[in-house]
């Protein structure tokens, strides 16, 4: 019978060796890390008030810092703001939605929001613009709050 299987038994088998990047050959080798904080960038704005300025962030931060009262995440990462804007006099527009119009909060949000945004170093007059179209969904959150809410 030539179909016939042979088997071995062994002890051990000693591993193939591992390619690593000090044994490429010269001038070909990477560095180790070449995309450290690489995706963890943030757009790094010419102005404060532009995304990834420090005023700019300042405000994203102080929205994160508001949570929604019936759910265990902040109202940012819930999708709750759709825009933000700054500008170089200090004027911050936040343009949000709330989960639905019959929401417990739908008085005092807003004017916590307001609040919150205008405490901001550098932010002299905040203005909170409440909008319903288009309607909040829960796709609209971060996939750090559907982690925390166990959707993902």
């Amino acid at each position: 019978m030539s179909d016939m299987i042979r088997v071995e038994e062994v002890e051990a088998v000693t591993p193939p060796p591992r390619a690593r990047v000090e044994d490429a050959p010269e001038g070909q080798a990477r560095e180790r890390d070449y995309l450290s904080g690489f995706l963890q960038q943030k757009p790094q704005g010419e102005a404060t008030h532009e995304p990834g300025g420090a005023l700019y962030e300042s405000v994203i931060e102080a929205l994160k810092e508001i949570y929604d009262p019936e759910i265990p995440v902040n109202i940012y990462d819930l999708g709750l703001i759709y825009g933000v804007e700054v500008t170089e006099d200090g004027h911050a527009a936040v343009t949000m939605t709330l989960t639905t119009p019959h929401c417990p909060v739908a008085e005092s949000m807003p004017g916590e929001v307001e609040l919150r945004v205008g405490s901001v170093p550098g932010i002299a007059v905040a203005d909170v613009n409440l909008v319903w179209d288009p309607p909040w969904d829960p796709q609209k959150m971060s996939d750090e709050a559907k982690l925390e809410l166990g959707m993902l």
